[in-house]
């Protein structure tokens, strides 16, 4: 029978370890196969590489994106209720309707807070000045010391950036005029506010900035609601009470009747009203009154003018005395003559 060859592995200098017949053959020897055999090798990591690369980049751009919506106010942040300042602005609400708020809170306790408040980032502080959201502040405040839940310790807030004052007011006036019915009192109350604090030059530019939005009619009734925030805004209690027929009478009354805001002031102070209608009462008292009369303006009384002696006459002059004064009148009474007698005095009165 013929005999078969076997290969053997390579050897260290490249050829075969060794041919031989069957049962004839070389074997290599066990630590020059531990020597030479090397672990199997990966491909380059190119690939790696890639895939790494791109998940990076991707990172950074859901960042990037991140960041972004936070900046613009589209990304809604949880915040705890310690760092929202509510007196950031001069709020334009005075008072809360007690059913609102209790509706409000029992929402909030069935079905969490839906929509976010918006604040604005504080400068060199842990805090967030409230622009809009006022209500939901205090009612998820009110509930979180009512149960201790943390669910009420912090606020949905979504982060704005306005450019200026003027842009947080009217923020903050757009939320209520759209979310909550306010009265003509205090709509005008936060244009004089706005205008006191110098966010706006004047109540002129804080009325038609703030209510641009509002038809004509209404941001002149609103104007109109200034002179009572400017004569009454310490004396009254329940201003916000005060309806739209109402408070456009006491506006034109106070503009008639100058006293008429001292009379209201000193009636509230002498019998402090308990409620709105009390106080409306006693508004309508003082505004039926009639004007207490003004004092006329004395003007002192002339003495009787003595008669004038004449005392010479020249051509174009007449030198009169009436009592102890002299006078000299006609057309030659003229500069010249003036300095003439000026200095005919002065020679005769001795300088």
């Amino acid at each position: 029978m013929a005999k078969r060859k076997r290969l053997s592995p390579l050897g260290p200098e490249g050829g075969l370890g060794g041919t031989g017949e069957t049962g004839g053959e070389t074997a290599a020897a066990p630590e020059t196969k531990s020597m030479f055999s090397a672990p199997p090798r990966r491909a380059a990591p190119i690939a790696d590489v890639a895939a790494g690369a791109a998940a990076s980049a991707a990172l950074e751009e859901l960042s990037e994106r991140w960041e972004s919506a936070r900046r613009e106010g589209k990304l809604v942040l949880e915040l705890p209720l310690g760092q929202i300042e509510m007196n950031h602005l001069v709020r334009d609400r005075l008072a809360e309707d007690p059913e609102e708020a209790e509706a409000l809170r029992e929402s909030l306790r069935a079905r969490g807070q839906q929509t976010p408040i918006e604040v604005v980032s504080l400068p060199g502080r842990a805090a967030y000045g409230l622009l809009s959201g006022w209500r939901r502040c205090r009612a998820l405040a009110a509930l979180h010391a009512e149960t201790g839940e943390p669910r009420f310790g912090t606020v949905q807030a979504l982060l704005r950036r306005p450019e200026d004052g003027h842009a947080a007011y009217v923020a903050m006036i757009e939320e209520n005029e759209i979310r909550a019915n306010l009265s003509h009192y205090e709509r005008a109350r936060i244009v004089v506010k706005a205008a006191e604090r110098g966010v706006f030059a004047s109540e002129k530019e804080a009325l038609a900035v703030l209510f641009a939005a509002v038809p004509r009619a209404r941001r002149s009734k609103i104007g109109s609601f200034i002179g009572i925030v400017k004569s009454l805004d310490r004396a009254l209690r329940f201003p916000e009470a005060l309806s739209e027929r109402a408070g456009l009478d006491l506006a034109q009354q106070l503009r008639e009747r100058p006293r008429l805001a001292q009379e209201i002031a000193q009636a509230l102070k002498a019998a402090p009203p308990a409620d709105a209608g009390a106080e409306r009462a006693l508004l309508t008292r003082c505004m039926s009154a009639a004007p207490a009369p003004e004092k006329e303006a004395q003007t002192p009384v002339s003495e009787p003018k003595s008669p004038a002696e004449i005392l010479a006459r020249w051509p174009g002059l007449t030198l009169r005395r009436r009592g102890a004064r002299l006078e000299l009148d006609g057309p030659a009474a003229d500069a010249d003559l003036g300095a003439d007698l000026a200095a005919w005095l002065a020679a005769r009165m001795g300088g």
